[in-house]
This record gives C-alpha cells, structure tokens and sequence, in this order.
C-alpha cells in the first residue's frame, strides 16, 4: 500500500495525499454480502439535528463483515481485496471451501489466493483466527474478542494492532493499541497480523469538498463562536478562548471521564498513556 502525492496544478491538488489503491483488486463488491445503509443527515426521528457536522456524502452501501470468523477448521481462498466506503481498513472476500462467501478485515501483508482459516489447532499465520489460549507470545494480533463468541470488537481500524505479551490464570494479557495492559479470556478468538492500510493516518483531503464527499460537513471552531454558543466563545479580538474545552465544558486535555467504579476496570493491568 502506498501514498500518492499530487502536484500543485490546482489549490485544492496542493496539499493532497491520499491512498493509491494499489493493494485493491477489484472495484466491484459482492453483491449477495451488500446492505442498504440509511444516512440520517444527524437527525434523530424528529428531524431535529442532534449530531453537528453531518450530512451529504456520496451515498454507500454496507459490506456485511464477518468479525465472528467462527466457521473452524473449514479452510478459505481470498479471492479479492477491496475497499469499503464504511472503514478504513481494507477488506477481503473469502470463498470457503464449502462455496460459502464471506468479507473479512484485511491484514496488512493479505494476498489474492493465499489459504485462510479459523479454529483449535490452527497455525498461527497471517490471517489465521485463534484461541487467545493457542496464539504464541509476542504474536501480532488484531480482531479481538472481549467476550467469547461474542465477535471482534477490538483493534479493526487501519494500521491497529495488538500484542499477547503472556498469560495468567484463565485470561490472557495484551497490549492494546493505546498502549494499556489488560486481561481478556483465553477462550476470545483473535487474528494473527496488522490490520492493512497503515498509512491511512497520513493521509490529506486537500480540500473542503473532498471530506463532503464523505458526508462531513462544515466544523466550526469553539473560539470562533459567541459566549452562548460555546465555553470557549467571546472575548474582543481574537481571544484565545481560555482553557481547551468540549461545547459541553468538558475538559479536552488530559480530564479522565472513565467512571471509578466501572465493572471492567478489574481487567485493566495499566491504563494507556
């Protein structure tokens, strides 16, 4: 996967970096793993605006994933890698040898025509989904269960990934891409790799009407606003707006919001940086 930079023949080329798409295979998604994908414009049922900045965008189809990958030991073909309009990994459709097809979250390294496959005994390769109880120490993983059977809920973005440092008791201990060390249950199934697109973080519209094709619209900043509209509005002159804050008053730098006395936090070795 690499990077494509424009010369500046126009404003909107001058700044412009975004993904050469050299890693897809094919621009046609497969038609029976498509679903309708409503798009609410950031209004709620009564058509009032309850989310700001969104709207318009080019209109998407959903790919149904497959995060749970619990067809074991039946082994599948990756046929092609694709894009999908609906995250920022790569994805690729697997024909299994049965004939059922299904999409999968791309790693970074996934070929057209390599094996993948799923379950207990499996070789912990790239692509591979396992028992956190059977993966190596020190594996690179992505796709991680919280719960067993559950389905993948963690590290799935572009170029995110995990680390099974060792395991205690019933749990397994895992460095998370923030950077915390928490216990997850060995009997949770993760994928062997890095989730493709790495480079995606280093990318650059170049101009306005590229992140509406999106459906992001306009953002206007807190310090531009008046007192009423904003904590950090107002002042004469350009004011710098004060201590950085949410419209709601909430700290942006460093204020922890996490709740004391959430269940979870017995699992949580060290908290991320």
């Amino acid at each position: 996967m690499a990077l494509k930079k424009y010369k500046p023949t126009t404003p909107g080329q001058r700044f412009k970096v975004i993904s050469a798409f050299d890693d897809i295979t094919t621009g046609k998604p497969e038609k029976s793993l498509l679903a309708k994908k409503k798009n609410s414009g950031g209004r709620n049922g009564e058509g009032k605006m309850t989310v700001r900045n969104v709207g318009g965008g080019h209109k998407q189809r959903y790919r149904i994933i497959d995060f749970k990958r619990d067809k074991e030991g039946v082994p599948a073909v990756v046929k092609t890698i694709e894009y999908d309009p609906n995250r920022t990994a790569r994805i690729a459709l697997v024909t299994y040898a049965d004939g059922e097809k299904k999409y999968i979250i791309a790693p970074q390294g996934l070929k057209v025509g390599q094996n993948v496959v799923s379950g207990k005994g499996v070789s912990p390769e790239l692509g591979n989904t396992l028992y956190l109880s059977e993966i190596p120490f020190g594996t690179v993983i992505h796709n991680i269960e919280l719960r067993p059977g559950q389905g993948a809920k963690l590290a799935r973005s572009a170029g995110s990934y995990a680390q099974l440092l060792t395991r205690e008791g019933k749990f397994a201990i895992i460095k998370m891409p923030s950077g915390e060390t928490r216990m997850i249950l060995q009997t949770c199934r993760a994928t062997v790799g890095m989730v493709s697109n790495g480079e995606h973080s280093l990318e650059k519209s170049g101009k306005a009407g590229r992140r509406r094709w999106l459906g992001r619209r306009p953002r206007v900043r807190g310090v531009a606003m008046n007192p009423v509209d904003h904590p950090m509005g107002g002042g004469e002159g350009r004011a710098s707006g004060g201590h950085p804050r949410s419209r709601k008053g909430i700290p942006a730098k460093g204020y922890k919001t996490r709740a004391t006395k959430k269940d979870s936090n017995k699992y949580i070795i060290e908290r991320r940086k």
